[in-house]
């Protein structure tokens, strides 16, 4: 089953709304930010989701760039 960002990825992808991917690519970017400078305690887990989700978005944005390519042929 595909996790809960990916359904929202693909469901961006497929309405071609590159704005929202960025804005969501940008709030986890500041959300693993705001993790990361964090010391009360250990939250390898977490970033390690937001990392697997900026990944799930980078690749949603690539499937928009692959589609705005023209073809040849």
């Amino acid at each position: 089953m595909n996790s809960a960002i990916e359904q929202i990825v693909d469901a961006y992808v497929g309405l071609g709304n590159w704005q929202a991917l960025q804005e969501l690519r940008l709030h986890r970017e500041k959300l693993a930010t705001a993790v990361r400078n964090r010391t009360d305690f250990n939250y390898a887990v977490l970033l390690g989701q937001i990392d697997d989700d900026i990944l799930a978005i980078e690749n949603g944005l690539d499937r928009l760039r692959r589609k705005a390519e023209p073809r040849d042929g």
